[in-house]
């Protein structure tokens, strides 16, 4: 019954335990910043043994330190002049690459380079794989009117899932050139998500302005490479964005989780001065071919400020970023975050497996060796499930379960087996007709007695007690009611004591009383009070029988009876034999 008991508490506790983690929402956010330090670090690992390949497709056309320094030294001034964008475009365009991505936003037309920005506006009108870019915020109507966008900029969706995009929903655009805007559909957004930590695990796949989706830049990049334009787009109820045959996982705010190719430099790398300088028919080093290649515009320089805090490095340049949202697309490889309901079920069954083998193994190390293990073999198989199903078991909830899984069973352990030592303990201690202390401890008592008498120049007593005429009791009424006196006697006893006192069975129908802190006339007291009880008594038999018993009585105190154990039980021994020659039923004198 108390192991049923403990188990139960124990079973309480936890479950008390795991409402409280997930409804406090501090501590749920403290988790999942350690849990999201988990995914960088299987990330890391990933990486470094080469787990996924980064396409050969992409190209990244980077501004970098030394595109920049080109520019400033040439031209004078940043941003570049967009007609040289437009002779870039169309130098590429002769090697059929296929798509150009400007991960750059053209925003306003510059009023002294009207003509450069035609050219740039003429490319989009010119060419139907080159993209763009634009970004939505929430800034002021006072700053800037909401601007209407074409229809055709935005997505098709229907959605049938639960999230209703709140946290990527936008009131206000940062337009760009309104000559690119009414050429063409090309054109994506480019905001970001960041996790507390602001290191950027996701990214948003379509966002909401006035009430309309607008699709990723990659996204509009990955689905002209697939040759996968719909009419209409679906997110199921299961919140995944089908892309024809596949199925992109949205997480709970309705980003993509992306899988991570490399640090930063793992795509090719073209420096954009080469290009300038090839389409200026300047010498220069570039040989490469661009046929049928996703080439990305973007700045690498950290002086543009474009540079991001990622899984896969702590500076990762933002085209580069986008670079691995199109990889993503193309090879339909997003992290797919296991729901946390099925994430709470997996960490209970560990948190189970875990209490069974503290509770089953004996030995502490074996069963703390087996718990580790356990849970070892949990993060292998979380790591696996990244590798190769791309799929992200959280870690850290089922470390926490399986910890206080652990420290409950030890404790339940504990109280089980000091229960289990307690029983063992009294029946070894007491004798199982009476209830009371049996033999062996009142020799143990009796010599701590007197060497607590001895330390603290203190005083105890000793009653030895008989019940009168037990064998002709037995012979007359049968053993089965003597047995019965007996454990009624013996509740007499404990019942007209202190409870400091110790009543014990000596010996068949003798029992005996140690008092501690008891001279000769308070023990005289006690002795001659229970003498009364049990003789006023009438003692319940068989059926409806009663009867009367009496008993006899020896006292003897420590150190005025002997200074020793034999020495105390033999004067009282000898008081109680006076007692039964002098009649019974009383307390033997001296």
């Amino acid at each position: 019954m108390f192991k049923k008991i403990s188990y139960a508490l124990g079973i309480a506790f936890f479950a008390v335990f795991a409402f409280l983690i997930l409804k406090n929402a501090n501590l749920s956010t403290f988790v999942d910043s350690i849990e999201n330090r988990t995914f960088d670090l299987r990330q890391s690992i990933l990486i470094n043994q080469g787990a996924k390949k980064a396409s050969n497709d992409i190209v990244i056309a980077a501004i970098d330190d030394a595109t920049y320094e080109y520019i400033l030294d040439n031209y004078g001034e940043w941003p570049l002049s967009r007609d040289i964008y437009a002779k870039i475009v169309n130098y590429l365009e002769k090697q059929n690459p296929k798509a150009i991505v400007f991960d750059l936003m053209f925003v306003k037309s510059l009023k002294s380079q009207n003509k450069a920005d035609e050219a740039l506006i003429n490319i989009f009108k010119k060419y139907n794989n080159v993209f763009t870019s634009m970004n939505f915020d929430n800034q002021s109507k006072d700053l800037r009117t909401p601007p209407d966008l074409p229809e055709k900029l935005t997505l098709n969706i229907i959605n049938n899932s639960n999230n209703d995009f709140s946290k990527l929903s936008f009131t206000n655009c940062r337009t760009i050139l309104e000559g690119i805007l009414n050429s063409t559909s090309n054109v994506g957004i480019i905001n970001v998500s960041r996790s507390d930590d602001g290191i950027l695990r996701k990214m948003p796949l379509v966002v909401k302005y006035n009430g309309e989706f607008y699709p990723q830049l990659a996204l509009k990049a990955g689905l002209y490479f697939l040759g996968e334009k719909q009419d209409t787009y679906e997110i199921t109820k299961d919140s995944e964005f089908k892309i024809g045959h596949r199925k992109i996982y949205l997480d709970d705010d309705g980003s993509v989780i992306l899988n991570w190719y490399g640090p930063a430099g793992t795509y090719t790398y073209i420096p954009l001065y080469r290009l300038i300088k090839a389409v200026n028919g300047e010498p220069t080093e570039l040989n490469f071919n661009f046929s049928d290649k996703i080439v990305y515009f973007g700045t690498t320089a950290a002086s543009l400020y474009d540079i991001k805090t990622v899984p896969a490095g702590k500076i990762y340049p933002g085209v580069e970023v986008q670079a691995t949202f199109v990889n993503n697309i193309i090879d339909n490889n997003f992290i797919k975050k296991v729901n946390r309901g099925y994430t709470i079920v997996l960490s209970i069954l560990l948190a189970l497996l875990i209490a069974s083998v503290v509770t089953r193994v004996n030995s502490a190390f074996n069963a703390s060796l087996m718990s580790v293990s356990i849970y070892l073999i949990y993060l292998l198989v979380s790591y696996y499930a990244m590798k190769y199903e791309n799929l992200w078991l959280e870690v850290v909830y089922p470390l926490i379960f399986s910890i206080v899984a652990f420290t409950c069973a030890y404790i339940i352990k504990y109280l089980i087996k000091s229960r289990d030592f307690e029983q063992q303990y009294i029946l070894a201690t007491t004798d199982g007709l009476t209830d009371l202390y049996n033999h062996r401890y009142f020799q143990e008592q009796i010599r701590m007695q007197i060497a607590q008498s001895k330390r603290y120049s203190s005083r105890f007593s000793l009653i030895i007690i008989d019940i009168d005429f037990f064998k002709k009791f037995n012979d007359t009424f049968g053993h089965q009611s003597g047995d019965t006196v007996l454990r009624q006697v013996a509740q007499t006893l404990k019942k007209n004591v202190r409870a400091t006192d110790i009543v014990c069975r000596y010996g068949g129908e003798e029992m005996s009383i140690l008092l501690p802190n008891t001279d000769k006339e308070e023990a005289l007291s006690t002795a001659r009070k229970i003498c009364e009880r049990v003789a006023s008594k009438k003692f319940r038999l068989s059926g409806d029988k009663e009867t009367h018993v009496t008993i006899s009585l020896g006292v003897a105190t420590f150190p005025l009876d002997g200074e020793t154990a034999a020495s105390i039980i033999e004067a009282a021994d000898k008081r109680l034999y006076n007692a039964k020659n002098n009649g019974r039923n009383q307390v033997g004198d001296i």
